[in-house]
């Protein structure tokens, strides 16, 4: 069971989940060994190298989905452009063609990058709230995919969505000391990330997003 995880912050409540379920050593030991930025996931997946993990929402497209994903409901803080000069970032491609949607110009930055940005006081815009105020529906940034042992894993996205995770403080200060970002930065910030995409109003932008991605004519990323 090979398990591919994004290496940001915003997944460090199923980081404290995992280790609490119930599921075989190897898939854990997996998960901590197989961490990475969004759009080398996506390629992972896509090459079938891994069974499941949460991929870039673009890549999802046709994938085999459960009910899990990254979203945001307005603000995400750490999907932002700043005013420099036009310039996608290689490591997600649902935030590039977002940004794409809505013509958003400058550089875009992701994760625990864009994050410090935010959180230096660096003027920004920040493209969860854009879709929000356009479309009043959230973002999903990324889903939970799978292409193998469908069943063990809805049974552990359904499990997930409905556990209200608390992070401990030793964790807590583990990822603020690698990530430069204060423990209670990293909590104020990890209230802006959703993860139930059972719900109605994720599932109406997830196509919502697609429909856009098909008129814009948007690459969707793909092994050829």
């Amino acid at each position: 069971m090979r398990f591919g995880k994004i290496s940001y912050l915003n997944l460090l409540p199923f980081d404290v989940f995992v280790k609490q379920y119930p599921i075989n050593s190897s898939f854990k030991l997996f998960l901590n060994h197989n961490k990475n930025y969004p759009s080398k996931l996506n390629k992972e997946f896509l090459f079938k190298r891994i069974d499941a993990g949460f991929i870039s929402s673009i890549a999802g497209i046709k994938a085999k989905k459960a009910k899990s994903g990254i979203i945001s409901y307005g603000e995400v803080w750490s999907v932002i452009a700043i005013p420099k000069e036009n310039k996608l970032d290689y490591q997600s491609a649902s935030s590039n063609a977002l940004s794409r949607i809505l013509k958003i110009n400058g550089e875009i930055l992701i994760g625990d990058r864009a994050l410090r940005y935010k959180l230096t006081g660096g003027k920004c815009t920040d493209l969860g709230k854009i879709w929000w105020d356009k479309y009043h529906l959230p973002f999903v940034f990324g889903l939970f995919c799978y292409n193998n042992y469908k069943d063990i894993y809805l049974k552990l996205s359904n499990a997930f969505n409905k556990r209200n995770i608390k992070i401990p403080q030793y964790i807590l200060s583990k990822h603020s000391s690698t990530s430069g970002i204060a423990k209670s930065d990293i909590k104020e910030y990890l209230k802006h990330i959703h993860y139930n995409g059972a719900k109605k109003k994720p599932q109406i932008a997830l196509n919502r997003f697609y429909r856009l991605v098909r008129i814009e004519r948007i690459k969707v990323p793909s092994r050829f």
